[in-house]
């Protein structure tokens, strides 16, 4: 009798659940390659070619082959690299906007095949399979379309050539899980090394539908890389971060590479009939290429941190670029930072504090069916899920714990098979009986993390305030994450006081002016104000948290000769005082004509450049593109620009720019901006610096 009892509650419970059918896909849902490339989360880019011998960022095409030789390429180094840091991929740059191939193709003699390396016999592609191979990694393409070494650039002819390097890739080094095709594609006029005027309409030369079938045909599971995809696209900026707001669905079918409204991408299109997810590419140093003078520049441990949270903590993916140094092998420090963002990933999220739980509870459940139960949220699989009834798209779950618990991370997933759907959600927990929110939110996606101030609580609340359809939640996590110190921000303003800012009071800080690190130099400053220094040097600064004794990464600038007594000559500049200040959140701007901006130095120096960062607004297009700079002793007679040329990819990563080489003596110089981003009448610029010898 007992087991004809629990036989038919078996029964029962299966109809029970098979009565209740799962929620209805929600259109468009990702294909099987796409879930595969998503769960990979965090991957590694390699830009290394001519550029890194010629100290390019985009090369002409018109270099000598025989200077690329790297002395030491290993390529079983960056995957060994990459393999410690936690990544899972590779994505090598087969062929920049300058030409040259980085494998022995049949289509161009602009190749590893005429350079010393390996008496031009090496194939570099093939060594980093066999590198990715040995170290568990996947391996991705970068390809260029454009090309301005090739003559044939902006003819039919070249579409044939760039396909057949295309098939060369696909065809001879395994299976790839990413082909990538640059926005940056031509239409600027100059192809070649006589730089010669044949202009392209970007969005018809190309004829992607069909080259996107040689894709399909020859790596099915690869996904397609571009502004527009077809399955995976650019976050539309190069600074490292999706917005808050971030949907995997877009309005394809307006979008191509190269689009001008990339800004949208950052966001997506919540009414997108595609699936096409952001990729969120960003390079661990200012340049995508290898320049010593940025050996200095490297991104710290902090900074990694944030472009984590802001793209895979964001429904994104985190492309990080390597940029591969002049021996062949990822630098020393890029390794060392790298390698702590890789173990600073994993102590964030060793612990989910939801596995201790006391009780989950939600006020609604998909034919109150123990299928959909919100357990299925502390399950640890993404295929099982909390579900709430059809046109049910505002409801809660709760979790109560046993005892207090602290955390400062949030980690909610949706099932993507089946869509994306949460618009807007919110965070509550219980203090003193009185539910409080602490974060306030939009999309979630694939994945979504939550940084909150350290919170203490017995109960936390998740209320999804408003969806597109029934809600489908897969996974949750509550994290407390170990502390971090963040590098203090240095400048200097127009009266010659240097600033140190730390995040909080309690910190210590503690500077060095000669250069060394004050960690390790026992004659440190510790500062308590801000001090002048009217001459060059270099000042190191750290932060000690006082608890702990740990201290920060150490952060530097290095400072030339003070804007304390510089005059601005002429009115063909607003707000003059913003851009000599040193602070990066104000701007001044330049009237876009041949007067310039003239600047009255005080007395006479050896100047070798300048330093120009644009204004740091994100939606700001007033970046100088193209410029030139004159040197005067009496600011009269100015003859030739002694520096004159353009700031490359400045629209997709504004960045510090660094201009040096000038070594002339003068009182004045003149700053021209000759072309701006946006054609607009008037530059702006954030700060600007004199280089001295």
């Amino acid at each position: 009798m007992k087991k004809l009892t629990t036989l038919i509650l078996a029964v029962l419970l299966f109809t029970q659940c098979s009565s209740v059918p799962a929620p209805k896909k929600l259109e468009p849902t990702p294909s099987p390659r796409q879930l595969a490339w998503q769960e990979m989360e965090f991957y590694a880019f390699i830009h290394f070619s001519m550029n890194t011998f010629t100290d390019d960022e985009w090369g002409y095409g018109d270099k000598d082959p025989k200077l690329f030789n790297p002395t030491n390429l290993d390529c079983k180094q960056w995957a060994r690299v990459c393999k410690e840091a936690g990544m899972k991929g590779i994505i090598l740059t087969a062929k920049h906007h300058d030409g040259f191939c980085l494998w022995p193709t049949k289509t161009t003699d602009y190749s590893i095949k005429q350079s010393p390396w390996k008496n031009g016999k090496g194939d570099l592609v093939k060594e980093l399979r066999e590198a990715c191979d040995e170290y568990g990694l996947k391996l991705g393409i970068y390809l260029s379309p454009w090309d301005r070494n090739n003559a044939n650039y902006g003819t039919p002819a070249y579409i044939d050539i760039f396909r057949n390097q295309l098939r060369e890739l696909l065809t001879n080094y395994g299976e790839l899980f990413e082909v990538w095709f640059d926005g940056a594609n031509g239409g600027d006029g100059y192809y070649g090394g006589a730089r010669e005027t044949r202009k392209i309409d970007r969005k018809t030369f190309y004829d992607w539908p069909n080259t996107y079938k040689i894709v399909r045909e020859l790596q099915p599971n690869a996904c397609l890389f571009s502004d527009a995809g077809p399955d995976v696209r650019w976050v539309g900026t190069e600074e490292g971060f999706a917005n808050k707001t971030n949907w995997s669905t877009l309005r394809r079918d307006e979008v191509w590479p190269g689009w001008p409204h990339y800004v949208q991408l950052r966001s997506g299109h919540e009414d997108g009939n595609y699936w096409v997810p952001a990729e969120v590419n960003t390079s661990i140093r200012p340049g995508w290429f290898y320049h010593e003078r940025e050996d200095n520049m490297v991104k710290s441990l902090p900074q990694l941190m944030d472009i984590y949270y802001h793209s895979v903590g964001r429904n994104g993916t985190f492309l990080l670029n390597l940029p591969v140094d002049r021996r062949g092998l990822i630098h020393p420090i890029d390794e060392k930072n790298l390698i702590a963002l890789g173990k600073q990933i994993k102590e964030d999220f060793e612990n989910n504090l939801v596995s201790s739980y006391a009780e989950i509870t939600a006020s609604e459940v998909r034919g109150n069916n123990e299928r959909y139960n919100p357990k299925q949220l502390l399950d640890n699989n993404i295929d099982t899920y909390w579900a709430t009834n059809d046109n049910v798209v505002n409801a809660s779950f709760t979790i109560t714990f046993d005892e207090p618990k602290t955390f400062n991370r949030i980690l909610l997933q949706e099932d993507i098979k089946l869509g994306q759907r949460v618009k807007k959600f919110h965070v509550e927990i219980q203090k003193d009986g009185k539910w409080n929110t602490v974060a306030d939110e939009t999309t979630i996606g694939y994945k979504r993390i939550l940084r909150i101030p350290s919170t203490t609580t017995t109960k936390v609340k998740v209320v999804i305030d408003d969806a597109k359809a029934s809600i489908v939640l897969s996974t949750f996590g509550l994290y407390d994450a170990p502390p971090m110190l963040v590098e203090p921000k240095l400048f200097r303003t127009q009266d010659g006081k240097v600033y140190i800012i730390a995040p909080d009071q309690e910190s210590k800080i503690y500077y060095t002016l000669d250069g060394t690190n004050p960690v390790e130099n026992t004659n440190r400053i510790e500062y308590t104000a801000p001090f002048t220094l009217v001459k060059k040097a270099i000042v190191r600064a750290v932060i000690e948290n006082p608890k702990t004794s740990k201290f920060s990464p150490v952060a530097h600038r290095k400072f030339d000769i003070p804007s304390t007594n510089w005059k601005l000559i002429g009115r063909n500049v607003k707000d003059f005082k913003n851009i000599i200040n040193g602070q990066s959140h104000n701007f001044g701007q330049i009237k876009k004509n041949k007067k310039g901006m003239i600047i009255d130095l005080g007395k006479t120096y050896t100047i070798d450049g300048f330093r120009y960062l644009p204004i740091q607004n994100r939606w700001s297009m007033n970046f100088i593109k193209k410029y030139a700079f004159y040197i005067s002793m009496d600011g009269k007679r100015w003859g030739n620009p002694v520096l004159k040329g353009a700031f490359d990819n400045i629209r997709n990563h504004p960045i510090e720019q660094t201009v040096t080489g000038a070594n002339r003596k003068g009182r004045y110089i003149k700053f021209v901006p000759i072309e701006t981003i946006d054609n607009g009448k008037a530059a702006s610029i954030a700060s600007f610096d004199i280089l001295t010898k």
